[in-house]
């Protein structure tokens, strides 16, 4: 997966509570095993009225969220089913942040094995984000992961916290896949010995 180091970018407001991974990326859109080509079918729901048009209320249709990096989030974001497809989906369309007060853990979870980086924040600090977050186009926020802060458009930073190990595999690009292949010549040498010693298995 590709490293997190440093995004600016605008952010999204989703004032909204509990958005489930139903609502990130419905059923329909489950048959695919493929990481790419869900972005189409982020918040489709929402998005879209029925008869296919943009839902010109929805915060992404409007002209200055469009190309959003970050969503700023109510409590309980990526609730409900644990489909891995909803990063995937989020991903596909750009947003490589979301910040929140909270997240469902298997959501959570599969945010950092997919290159989503998942931000807990204090209420207060959510209030202040969200209020930069609806200055629109104008106003965008920088993260920097190696120093765990969050730069607002007037200069103000809000700290968050992370555990370390997933800090590393973020900032190194490194999936449990990309974390097993860094021990490939130690599994080789293992392999290997292990074929001497008993050859006949």
């Amino acid at each position: 997966m590709d490293k997190f180091t440093t995004l600016e970018g605008v952010a999204a407001p989703m004032k909204i509570r509990n958005i489930d991974t139903d609502m990130i990326v419905p059923k329909q859109y489950l048959k695919t095993i493929k990481r790419t080509g869900l972005g189409k079918g982020l918040f489709s729901e929402m998005r879209y009225k029925e008869d296919g048009s943009e839902n010109p209320d929805f915060i992404l249709n409007k002209p200055a969220y469009r190309n959003a990096k970050i969503i700023v989030a109510e409590d309980n974001f990526g609730c409900g089913s644990s489909r891995e497809h909803a990063p995937w989906a989020l991903l596909d369309y750009g947003i490589r942040c979301v910040i929140s007060t909270s997240f469902a853990d298997i959501f959570f979870n599969n945010c950092f094995q997919n290159g989503v980086l998942p931000i807990k924040v204090s209420r207060e600090d959510l209030d202040k984000l969200m209020d930069d977050a609806e200055r629109g186009s104008n106003a965008t926020l920088s993260i920097d992961l190696e120093k765990q802060e969050i730069r607002g458009p007037d200069g103000g930073v809000v700290k968050f916290d992370i555990d370390p190990f997933r800090k590393h595999c973020m900032l190194n690009g490194l999936d449990d896949i990309g974390l097993t292949m860094t021990k490939a010549k130690a599994l080789d040498g293992y392999e290997s010995q292990r074929k001497a010693e008993r050859p006949w298995m």
